[in-house]
């Protein structure tokens, strides 16, 4: 299946929350080998001013490719994902990540390019911390916290 050229500039809201608790930045932490006192100690981040534990930068990942998979997983894309190469990814920090936030991601279909028999897409991950009551759908109630910007290579037949 050839990848849809229609998908620049789909957008895709935000849909399921994901809640950061502590034992997801402590795991996290161990696991990119991020040695900080604050990923792992209440008292060590509130010192430095988090309300609690802070996570590493890169945590935001874990949000990011939830939203990926919304393209990968939609069937107009004419994305197979075992053909995929991960090719490119960045992220602006807006604010930091701690245990408690709650967060959505919209994403955005930024590019397609297509590449021989296969296609460049690059897709941007606008990250929000929802506020008060606000659920996945609101408008309103939310914190940016990052934006991810993501480039991948899906190549062709024969590639």
């Amino acid at each position: 299946m050839t990848i849809n050229p229609d998908l620049q500039g789909r957008n895709y809201p935000a849909a399921e929350v994901y809640d950061v608790g502590r034992e997801k930045i402590r795991e996290f932490a161990r696991a990119v080998k991020a040695t900080h006192r604050a990923h792992f100690e209440v008292d060590a981040a509130r010192s430095l001013g988090h309300g609690d534990l802070v996570a590493p930068p890169t945590f935001v990942i874990i949000v990011a490719q939830r939203a990926d998979a919304q393209l990968i997983e939609d069937p107009e894309s004419g994305i197979d994902f075992s053909r995929v190469v991960h090719a490119d990814q960045r992220f602006v920090h807006h604010r930091p990540i701690v245990a408690g936030d709650r967060l959505v991601a919209e994403l955005h279909v930024d590019g397609v390019r297509a590449m021989g028999g296969g296609a460049m897409i690059t897709t941007r991950s606008e990250i929000f911390a929802l506020t008060g009551g606000a659920a996945a759908g609101d408008s309103g109630g939310r914190e940016a916290v990052a934006t991810t910007t993501s480039s991948i290579l899906v190549r062709g037949e024969g590639q």
